[in-house]
């Protein structure tokens, strides 16, 4: 957790932000109480500063569940970044940053609705009552409590990033040697290609369904702040407003490349017994990640 998570945690902020919307999940979906802490922490901490408000519970946690806790992070974005989103596509989309944060929420269980269909967890829920108590005993404590836990986990998090990059780059590199169209092709290109019909299935009109798949090619291999950059440099005609506030709900997700290294590193760090087994469906949790918020801007489409 970082520092600043911690002192949060510590003044009880974050605790209670949590602790309420991870008890509606808990009413409304039948989660367990490890899962929807993690899930509602989402909404405000990132991808792996969430799970480890769980941490004593991911040893014992069923393979759905694990999974879930995976997909909720890349189905959501962390609060740290939203402004920023904002800021890029507000001078196209009004009310932007109240767009992002209503997406950020109702990801929530949208992701959690995705992975009980990829994976059903088994057995019993996890934790029925968990309970955030402060474990510092002053705010100097959480500062270095979170600074020490934050720099383990860099250090396995960076490794995995420079390992993921690294692959695309020379993917790319190799796939440009053939020119598609008169251009070099790429990852995000190709897979731009066979997104379109999902952009369609999202609400996106058919002719519009290229440069949307466009976009969401480019979030999955790279990221969502260059696709938010690229929409935001979008001419006007190339999406109508209803594609566009279609796509703002559709991109506002971790679930990229970059992220799927992050969620790596993070989690085997945590709970390295299970290392084998998260390698396992963290991919998976890329295709979780992606139709929850694709669900997302579906859901605003119909009601814009």
């Amino acid at each position: 957790m970082s520092a600043l998570s911690a002192l949060l945690f510590h003044w009880r902020i974050l605790p209670r932000l949590v602790q309420a919307m991870s008890w509606l999940l808990v009413k409304t979906l039948g989660v367990g109480g490890a899962v929807g802490v993690s899930t509602a922490a989402n909404v405000f901490v990132g991808m792996v500063e969430a799970p480890l408000l769980v941490k004593p519970y991911l040893a014992r946690v069923s393979r759905g569940e694990l999974f879930i806790i995976l997909s909720a992070g890349m189905a959501g974005v962390a609060g740290t970044v939203m402004a920023l989103y904002a800021g890029i596509v507000g001078p196209r989309i009004p009310g932007a940053l109240g767009h992002i944060l209503a997406a950020s929420f109702i990801s929530a269980p949208a992701a959690i609705v995705f992975s009980v269909l990829l994976i059903p967890p088994q057995g019993a829920p996890t934790g029925s009552e968990v309970s955030l108590e402060r474990v510092d005993a002053s705010s100097m404590d959480a500062i270095t409590r979170g600074t020490a836990e934050g720099l383990q986990l860099l250090l396995n998090i960076v490794a995995m990033m420079i390992v993921l990059v690294a692959l695309v780059a020379l993917a790319n590199s190799l796939l440009a040697l053939v020119p598609v169209g008169g251009s070099p092709l790429s990852l995000q290109r190709a897979l731009g290609l066979l997104m379109a019909p999902l952009a369609w299935l999202a609400g996106v009109g058919w002719d519009e369904a290229g440069t949307a798949g466009a976009l969401l090619g480019t979030k999955t291999i790279l990221n969502e702040l260059i696709a938010y950059i690229d929409l935001a440099a979008l001419p006007p005609e190339a999406l109508s407003e209803r594609s566009r506030l279609i796509m703002l709900y559709a991109l506002c997700g971790f679930a990229n490349l970059g992220s799927l290294g992050i969620m790596i590193g993070g989690l085997t760090a945590m709970v390295p017994e299970r290392r084998a087994e998260i390698v396992a469906i963290a991919p998976r949790s890329l295709v979780a990640g992606t139709l929850a918020t694709l669900s997302c801007g579906a859901s605003v489409g119909m009601l814009h």
